[in-house]
C-alpha cells in the first residue's frame, strides 16, 4: 500500500525530532502509536465483521441450495412411489384377469373389483404332530409363556441377593 523504506522513516523522524524539540518528541511518539493501534483495531473489527457476514450469506446460500435438492428428491421419490403403485395395481389386474376368454365368462363372478385386494393362497392345512413325524418333519419344540429358559443350567444355584434381615444378635454370633 504505502512504500515506505527506512531512509524516508529516518528523514521523517529527523525532521520530527527538529519541529517538536526533544521534550515532546516521545509524548507525540506515543500520541502517535495510540492512534495506529486504534486504527489496527478498527481496521481488524470491520474486517472480521465483513468475513462474518460473508460466511453466513455463504451459509445461507448453501442451506437454500441444500433445501432446494431436498425438495427435488422429495418429489422424485413421490413420483417413483406413485409409478410403483400404479405399477403394483397394473399387476394386480393382470393377476386377477384370467387367462382365456371362455375361461373370463366362467369366472366373471369370482374375479374381485379393482378396489379389493386379489385373494391369497389357501392356508395349509393343520397337521398333528403324529402326522409331522410320519410326514418325516422334526417337531419344533413348544415353549409357553410362564416358562423360561434354562440356557443349561437346570442345576445350578443361584446366589440370593436380596438384604438379611435385620436381626438383634451382634456380628459375633452371625459368624
Amino acid at each position: 500500500m504505502f512504500d515506505i523504506g527506512f531512509s524516508e522513516v529516518f528523514v521523517i523522524a529527523i525532521v520530527a525530532l527538529i519541529v517538536l524539540g526533544p521534550e515532546r518528541l516521545p509524548k507525540a511518539a506515543r500520541f502517535a502509536g495510540l492512534w495506529v493501534r486504534r486504527a489496527r483495531a478498527q481496521w481488524y473489527s470491520v474486517k472480521s465483521e465483513l468475513e462474518n457476514e460473508l460466511a453466513d450469506e455463504e451459509l445461507k446460500r448453501s442451506l437454500r441450495q441444500a433445501q432446494s435438492d431436498l425438495r427435488d428428491a422429495q418429489a422424485q421419490l413421490r413420483d417413483s412411489g406413485q409409478a410403483m403403485r400404479n405399477e403394483v395395481d397394473e399387476l394386480n389386474r393382470r393377476i386377477a384377469a384370467p387367462a382365456g376368454a371362455g375361461a373370463t365368462q366362467a369366472s366373471a363372478a369370482e374375479v374381485p373389483p379393482d378396489d379389493a385386494a386379489p385373494a391369497s393362497a389357501p392356508p395349509e392345512p393343520a397337521r398333528d404332530d403324529a402326522a409331522n413325524l410320519a410326514a418325516g418333519d422334526t417337531p419344533l419344540p413348544t415353549h409357553d409363556a410362564s416358562s423360561s429358559f434354562d440356557h443349561g443350567h437346570a442345576g445350578a444355584a443361584l446366589p440370593d441377593y436380596r438384604p438379611r434381615s435385620p436381626s438383634t444378635t451382634s456380628d459375633d454370633e452371625r459368624r
